[in-house]
């Protein structure tokens, strides 16, 4: 049951946003959504809404209020950090698709590795019994069968390679992404690329960009003439699994598609510092004390799909596990790839975000 009265205070969070955070299993607490128009005097409003030192603070990502984040250590208040979760939805994000799963962190948040998050502290420390350790081959198995990821966005293909030479996959990201600012020193796609050449002279290298920048929602794209100066090939409008399926190597940044290329046994070469690297799983650039224990890829998985995030059953709106919605997404999948319907409003909410990034500007 959600509470009547609201004490919980979000911010951060689109306006778009406001509709999904108000949902059960995400959330029992009513919201109440600080937002300014302009100005940054977020603690100002957030006094005049009632906020006081019993109350609830949550913060969009890694997203900074120096006010907010004050008044939250002068009254011990535990800040919550909400992000979409890694098994997210059957389309992009950025085109307003509602998430079927979310990450409540109250250390820090998995992308930052400047700070411990819930999900590190989890696989430091936790011990993974039998049971879970079934779950988490169980789920790796259904994820490579159906050929799931995080946005569910693509159909397979069959790409033409090379069989003479090794094939390094590239995934491109966001670049201003938390995650490369945070755990990339912000570096872009293109120097990446370029490292990648260095580091692989001979190889062949696939360049798959991110789906939020080939649409034109987000920043990080590179002129095709100049990304293939440094790659062989450039694919896209495709699943991650169809280039997966022929990588000998993959190199990252701090992309997902280097998780879901551990969960195959693909070797996984960071050049910044994901949640997934440190753990004796991947060869890392940069190194992380505090990442001392030493995972089995089933004990990675266990940790960051099934006890870290908060999943929603698509139909019921009530919490699930995440072999349920698993099996809902693969249905959903169908539908989402062959509805005119889908494509037309993914289309619309596309050019509105479009216009609505240049105002800002």
């Amino acid at each position: 049951m959600q509470n009547n009265h609201s004490n919980s205070y979000f911010f951060g969070f689109s306006r778009w946003k406001y509709w999904l955070v108000d949902i059960e299993p995400f959330f029992d607490e009513k919201p109440r959504f600080v937002n300014l128009w302009f100005g940054r005097e977020y603690l100002k409003k957030a006094l005049k809404l009632g906020i006081n030192q019993h109350s609830k603070i949550y913060i969009w990502g890694g997203r900074s209020f120096p006010d907010i984040e004050k008044y939250a250590l002068e009254n011990s208040i535990l800040i919550y950090r909400v992000e979409d979760g890694f098994i997210r939805s059957v389309g992009l994000g950025s085109d307003l698709t509602q998430p079927y799963s979310l990450v409540v962190d109250t250390r820090g948040i998995y992308f930052d590795p400047t700070n411990t998050s819930d999900l590190e502290y989890i696989l430091e420390t936790n011990v993974f019994d039998s049971a879970i350790l079934e779950r988490a081959r169980n789920v790796k198995h259904y994820l490579i069968e159906k050929k799931l990821s995080k946005y569910n966005l693509y159909s397979d293909y069959s790409i033409d390679l090379p069989s003479d030479k090794s094939i390094i996959v590239v995934p491109g990201q966001v670049e201003d992404d938390a995650s490369i600012l945070l755990g990339a020193d912000g570096m872009s796609n293109l120097e990446l690329l370029k490292q990648v050449r260095q580091n692989r002279p001979d190889g062949y290298i696939v360049y798959k960009p991110h789906p939020d920048v080939l649409v034109g929602n987000r920043v990080g794209n590179i002129d095709e003439g100049i990304a293939l100066k440094y790659c062989d090939k450039i694919v896209t409008k495709m699943s991650i699994d169809s280039v997966l399926s022929h990588a000998h190597e993959v190199h990252t940044m701090t992309s997902l598609v280097g998780f879901e290329a551990l969960m195959r046994g693909i070797p996984v070469f960071t050049y910044g510092f994901p949640f997934y690297a440190g753990w004796g799983l991947s060869e890392d650039r940069i190194e992380c004390n505090r990442r001392t224990k030493r995972l089995c890829i089933d004990e990675l998985i266990a940790g960051t799909l099934i006890l870290y995030p908060r999943y929603m059953h698509p139909g019921t709106k009530k919490c699930c596990e995440i072999e349920e919605l698993l099996q809902v997404m693969d249905s959903e999948r169908g539908t989402y790839n062959n509805s005119i319907w889908t494509k037309i409003r993914n289309t619309i909410s596309r050019k509105s975000q479009q216009i609505l990034r240049k105002i800002q500007k």
